[in-house]
């Protein structure tokens, strides 16, 4: 049975991606080198669920509990700004910008997509729904001095609001891993709008 790499993202619109674009130029500046591997701008989501390897025959049935969790939820807007690092500024693995979005609908409608994706087989996360964006992952063989140099750096960059957009679509997306990066293909996509 042939399996696909999966998740459950919102696409990201050009605005926002062009704002991604100049901060990674930034950084990369700035940042030790060699030590982050930087997402191509046009390859960031925000990732509402991660299914990870899918049995190609069950695409259709996620496709349908998808649609099921979306509907009820308006469109909604929201905003990237602020950096950081997971774990933590002074062990960083990851660094990301942050996501605002002030009613809670996006808290929501992954909750909603959480529970309903359960029964399929992926069990809700452990960890709390963070909303981010990943700008790049640390490699693994990096100084400490270069891992407290750039949490140092991310730690002290006021980067503000990147962009504003409107959450007017959720899609299922395959992503297929090769040398030269991930390669990201729509399965399905659902429209928000208020029954």
């Amino acid at each position: 049975m042939e399996k696909i790499r999966t998740f459950i993202a919102i696409e990201l619109d050009e605005s926002i991606k062009d704002g991604l674009t100049q901060l990674q130029k930034r950084l990369q500046g700035e940042a030790p080198r060699g030590s982050v591997r930087w997402v191509r701008p046009e390859g960031i989501h925000l990732t509402l669920k991660f299914l990870g390897d899918v049995p190609a025959d069950q695409i259709g049935e996620i496709a349908r509990t998808l649609q099921k969790s979306c509907q009820g939820f308006a469109p909604f807007s929201l905003s990237c700004g602020g950096l950081g690092c997971f774990p933590d500024l002074k062990r960083p693995r990851v660094v990301w910008v942050g996501i605002q979005e002030e009613t809670g609908t996006l808290a929501q409608l992954q909750k909603a997509i959480e529970e309903n994706v359960s029964p399929l087989g992926y069990p809700p996360e452990k960890r709390k729904f963070s909303p981010h964006l990943t700008l790049g992952r640390v490699q693994k063989r990096v100084s400490s001095g270069d891992l407290r140099r750039l949490g140092d750096l991310v730690g002290a960059s006021e980067i503000g609001t990147l962009g504003q957009m409107e959450v007017r679509f959720v899609h299922l997306i395959r992503s297929d891993l090769r040398p030269s990066g991930a390669v990201y293909t729509r399965l399905a996509e659902m429209e928000l709008k208020k029954l």
